[in-house]
């Protein structure tokens, strides 16, 4: 299985235990592989027999634009759903980070791993 991988994404949701964390958006870091055949794309050299990352984190933004959650866990569980479902990867990867949210801490995350099935 070829794997595609998008690291350090940025973005905004609200997530947090407290009510007062989740009143505002904050920012979190995603690093994302997603498990896919790729020869097709190798050997066509098109878009279209692979998975669009720009798509992907379109998408992922938008999600999380809508959406509240209070666990790290439920947030990852969320997006590797969705890119399993909508974009018909293999498998996904994701470590979910909420940076300095602790003194003396520099991030704070899960990572998990779903396959299609």
């Amino acid at each position: 299985m070829d794997i595609i991988f998008l690291s350090e994404v940025k973005v905004q949701t609200k997530l947090g235990v407290p009510v007062w964390e989740r009143l505002l958006p904050q920012t979190i870091i995603l690093d994302i592989e997603i498990g896919y055949d790729l020869s097709q794309a190798c050997d066509s050299d098109s878009i279209a027999d692979t998975i669009d990352y720009g798509a992907v984190v379109t998408r992922i933004r938008d999600t999380l634009s809508t959406h509240s959650f209070q666990l790290v866990e439920a947030l990852a569980e969320h997006i590797c759903q969705l890119i399993l479902k909508e974009f018909g990867a293999l498998s996904v990867k994701i470590k979910v980070a909420k940076p300095a949210i602790l003194p003396g801490l520099k991030a704070l995350g899960v990572v998990i791993e779903r396959n299609k099935g």
